[in-house]
């Protein structure tokens, strides 16, 4: 049976294909916050003493980089001494670990913000950071769908089986990756790794999406024209990275300072723009991969693997090449959940595998007409990146809850999705196989 292909908006994050074969079931998500539920899984155990305060942030409709400055600003103290492990999607409802350094528990008990709740779980010497994330449990309702119970049912048991007898479904980077409104992110990166840092700017300020606000497009518009003072005039508050760009090149003497421009935005935000394109070309290697018809569970000689750590999970840093001699058994540990196959996350430091994924990341890279050193940001030296590997397929075991009517949409049914996913992975990439829609 020939690969299902996938919808454009996909195709242009790189996503090509469906991992399963069996017709999606439709629907949607994230009708309302509490159909998208995320809660973080990590290491860490609390105790009674230690300068951190560690505390459960759950939230819903809530950015974790506002929440958390939010919290700072209540408390009256430096965003900088509050700790997470990861950042959680704003049109959810998420719980998570928080640590706040030097606080009292009544000081926190006075914080009250709305759709957020905070639980003191008791104080630790060390802050929350990411190397405590082990992953993240979802709960998600998929809503709106058409047909009978039993078809439906049908439906999502033989996907279920296919991601089972794969043991997992490919690791793409989600749209969130890449901006789910406005999928840009990428774009600029690949601008900034060939040197083009006005078309970067300008890419990031003036290509307008369909989903965008009337407003943001006009202000779009006017950007593209060359019309920057009056662009920066109408364009939405909301759109502060924009506004501080504009803000650079609307004074006297730096109308083409595009580097001054790019520098107002925050550092995180610069980088995010090189990690987007470099997930964009994975996607395209897993892709070409997919299109090949090469297994994800299965090495080839040639292929870099990597190894499961003590935790249970991929380990990057415990990587090898595979030769003919250690062919089957690597393959016996992959059946096993203990070793990984790996594709280039590409940077200047990148090795390439051999055989046949050799083959693929080089072409991938030829067809961008992008070379390893380009990910050397000579002009913005700090976004740099050397690169990584990593794993081509998430293992994941899906349950549900069955399917039932819908109580928000009359005559549809709905299906509640349950399953734990490493961090880096992104419950999107599951739940496309079983939708075959999500955008």
């Amino acid at each position: 049976m020939p690969l299902i292909e996938s919808p454009e908006f996909e195709n242009r994050i790189g996503i090509m294909f469906y991992a399963t074969k069996t017709e999606g079931l439709g629907g949607i998500i994230r009708q309302k916050p509490s159909d998208f539920s995320v809660r973080e899984v990590t290491n860490r155990t609390e105790r009674a003493e230690g300068k951190y305060m560690i505390a459960e942030l759950t939230k819903e409709n809530w950015d974790t980089h506002n929440v958390i400055r939010e919290i700072s600003r209540r408390l009256g103290v430096s965003r900088n001494r509050l700790g997470f492990a990861g950042t959680k999607d704003k049109n959810a409802v998420t719980t998570q670990k928080i640590s706040i350094w030097n606080v009292k528990e009544d000081e926190l008990a006075r914080v009250k913000i709305a759709d957020v709740s905070l639980r003191i779980l008791g104080r630790a010497n060390k802050p929350v950071s990411l190397g405590d994330l082990y992953g993240n449990e979802f709960v998600i309702v998929i809503r709106a769908i058409k047909g009978q119970a039993e078809a439906i049912n049908a439906k999502i048991a033989a996907i279920t089986k296919e991601i089972k007898d794969a043991n997992g479904v490919p690791n793409f980077f989600g749209v969130q990756r890449f901006g789910v409104s406005r999928p840009i992110t990428h774009t600029v990166g690949k601008h900034l790794t060939r040197g083009e840092l006005k078309e970067a700017v300008m890419s990031y300020l003036s290509d307008i999406f369909p989903d965008e606000s009337e407003d943001a497009k006009r202000a779009r518009m006017l950007c593209k024209a060359g019309q920057l003072k009056e662009a920066l005039k109408i364009m939405p508050a909301f759109l502060r990275y924009e506004k501080a760009m504009l803000n650079e090149l609307v004074k006297p003497g730096n109308e083409h300072d595009f580097c001054s421009a790019f520098s107002a935005l925050p550092k995180n935000l610069q980088k995010l723009f090189v990690h987007a394109y470099q997930a964009y070309l994975f996607n395209l290697v897993l892709s070409a991969r997919m299109k090949r018809n090469i297994g994800f569970n299965e090495a080839l000689v040639g292929d870099v693997v990597c190894y499961r750590n003590e935790l249970g999970f991929a380990d990057q840093d415990k990587a090898e090449r595979v030769t003919e001699d250690k062919i089957d058994a690597i393959n016996r540990l992959l059946k096993r959940g203990r070793a990984f196959v790996t594709a280039s996350v590409f940077g200047y430091e990148t090795e390439f595998a051999e055989g046949v994924e050799g083959e693929i990341e080089r072409e991938v890279l030829e067809t961008e007409g992008v070379e390893l050193d380009n990910f050397r940001i000579t002009a913005l030296s700090k976004i740099s990146s050397k690169g990584t590997r990593r794993p081509i397929l998430v293992p994941v075991s899906p349950g549900t809850e069955g399917v039932s009517d819908d109580d928000m949409n009359r005559g549809l049914k709905k299906v509640k999705l349950i399953f734990f996913l490493p961090k880096g992975s992104y419950a999107t990439v599951v739940l496309r196989e079983y939708m075959k829609n999500i955008s």
